[in-house]
């Protein structure tokens, strides 16, 4: 039987519907969430028949907050009053619904993937050119602009590319996913619609709400200003790229709401990780936080800095530690992220020369019916005649008869198969070798296996591992040499601080003095900013990290 922590009972018991939950990773946010959706129902505070409008950025967060939900509502109160969707899920209704507000046909092709990456692709478009491309339109569509006044935006100069693909997509009456929350923006603007939405949700949650973008939070504020709960924490806001603006967000919201409720105990995290989180507090806008339950952690946790002279000696003695810490305790993961793949791989080739098992979580994890269309077109795979393609996104489809598979979700499965096919072929991998890394399975089994886990930052976000093993805190690395702005340079603070809270035990930071390019050529590295930063933390060297290794009682830690 799950006792809700005093928070989460205020969450849960407050009066006002304009509510900020701020909640730093492991506090129990979802828990907090699905108290409040009760608390409001049951008060009557939304009465039948209006519904609780639940917004979350992933399936993942979507699915977790239903199962949360199960614990205290009905399954009859679940299906007739509460309604979770992400946000293009909410923006596809709305246009299915109401596109006629805006002269548009609701039969336009819904997304089922990065059309705009894949047509770059296939165009042999270079990945900085495509980058440049998407960001383009993303931002042309982070405004309310209809179909005509998006086109004249790009008739700018140098806007050429970007226009010719927008030209392309109307002419094809399809959508992006860029294109989904611009419409329901323009659709919402109509007092009628909007009135409608107000009247059928009459209060509104917002799961994460540091990674809304701007327009998405001029959408939620059309369906449910002054009604919406709030729920997240400025110190997670790493979405800057994709148009998230965590500060001005939060200060909207700060503005809107007349309460705010703030967490500051950890449930996931030890004293020794959570110091190290906190550390970074001054420069990611978190809140300082303390263990729940300090005494139940075996050793008080972890924290640890290593450096190392080479990223080939440092990818060697991380494979080390990380084999120590599952020979110890078998049915923990250890979970080793990087800023970005690159940066990793010389775990990754200490790994395979060691042959070590692990999960490399940007392969392709695929459903059955997938996989098997990945592994017979790879099996006699021509890889001449597609080196001659001149479109090569339209060979991969030709060859996986994707234009066979009817069902919208085995579609999307499959697109994105291809274009990680793709992706590996550029990048010189031979079919034998893409097709040795498809695994059958699903997010579920990645999230949940025992092992050594590697991923990037990013990935990571919203997961949680034993023990966390960073590479990579060289200055251009991490912060990442892209980062010149004051914004920035905090986000950047944020994707390690992210990091760092994946763990319950240990977190274990590495840099490299000499860092070898792509082509081979060895380049100093000087240690990142943020190393001075966690030194407040009073974090072990590598020779204390053994020592503690060696000491810790395993047994405790394997049952905590």
């Amino acid at each position: 039987m799950i006792r809700p922590t005093k928070s989460q009972l205020k969450i849960r018991d407050a009066a006002a519907r304009d509510l900020l939950v701020v909640a730093p990773a492991g506090c129990g946010k979802t828990e907090a969430l699905a108290l409040r959706i009760q608390g409001l129902l049951q008060r009557g505070d939304v009465a039948g028949p209006q519904k609780i409008l639940v917004t979350t950025f992933s399936n993942r967060a979507r699915d977790n907050i239903r199962d949360r939900l199960g614990d205290y509502l009905p399954i009859s109160a679940m299906r007739e009053r509460v309604t979770i969707t992400n946000f293009h899920g909410l923006a596809a209704r709305l246009f299915r619904a109401h596109a006629n507000v805006i002269d548009l046909n609701a039969d336009l092709i819904l997304p089922d993937g990065d059309w705009v990456g894949a047509h770059a692709r296939s165009k042999g478009l270079d990945f900085n050119t495509t980058a440049a491309l998407q960001k383009t339109l993303r931002v042309v569509k982070q405004e309310p602009r209809t179909d005509t006044e998006v086109d004249s935006f790009l008739q700018k100069p140098g806007l050429e590319g970007a226009l010719a693909v927008e030209r392309l997509r109307v002419q094809e009456g399809r959508l992006t996913y860029d294109d989904l929350p611009r419409l329901a923006e323009l659709i919402l603007a109509h007092d009628a619609v909007a009135d409608l939405y107000r009247a059928h949700f009459g209060a509104v949650v917002v799961d994460e709400f540091q990674d809304l973008t701007p327009q998405q939070l001029r959408i939620v504020n059309r369906i449910g200003y002054k009604r919406t709960t709030y729920a997240g924490d400025l110190a997670q806001g790493i979405y800057g790229f994709a148009g998230a603006k965590p500060i001005e967000v939060h200060s909207a919201i700060r503005v809107e709401c007349t309460e705010a409720v703030e967490f500051s105990e950890s449930h996931r995290s030890s004293p020794a990780v959570l110091a190290m989180v906190n550390a970074m507090g001054p420069l990611t806008g978190g809140s300082a936080l303390t263990s729940a339950d300090p005494a139940s952690w075996p050793n008080a946790g972890l924290a640890a800095v290593a450096h190392h002279q080479t990223a080939e000696a440092e990818g060697e003695w991380v494979v080390k530690v990380a084999r120590a810490l599952v020979s110890r305790a078998s049915n923990h993961r250890v979970g080793v992220i990087a800023r970005t793949v690159g940066r990793r791989r010389f775990v990754e080739a200490a790994l395979v020369a060691e042959d070590v098992p692990f999960f490399r979580w940007d392969d392709g994890i695929l459903d059955t019916d997938t996989a098997r269309a990945i592994k017979s077109m790879l099996a006699g795979f021509d890889l001449k005649r597609y080196g001659a393609a001149t479109d090569k996104m339209a060979f991969l489809r030709d060859a996986s008869a994707f234009e066979s598979v009817t069902d919208p979700r085995g579609r999307e499965s499959l697109l994105d198969a291809l274009s990680w096919c793709h992706d590996l072929l550029r990048d010189g991998a031979s079919p034998q070798e893409v097709r040795g890394r498809v695994r059958v399975g699903d997010a579920i089994t990645l999230i949940s296996a025992a092992g050594i886990h590697l991923l990037t930052g990013h990935v990571g976000k919203g997961q949680q591992f034993d023990w966390v093993i960073i590479v990579g805190l060289e200055d251009g690395v991490l912060p990442d040499f892209r980062a010149t702005t004051a914004e920035e340079k905090t986000e950047e603070a944020r994707v390690l601080s992210v990091m760092m809270s994946r763990a319950r035990h240990g977190v274990v930071l590495n840099r490299a003095a000499s860092v070898p390019t792509v082509t081979g050529y060895s380049k100093s590295r000087p240690p990142s900013p943020f190393l001075s930063q966690v030194a407040a933390a009073d974090p072990l060297d590598s020779r204390g990290l053994v020592e503690w290794i060696e000491r810790a009682d395993w047994k405790a830690i394997a049952e905590r």
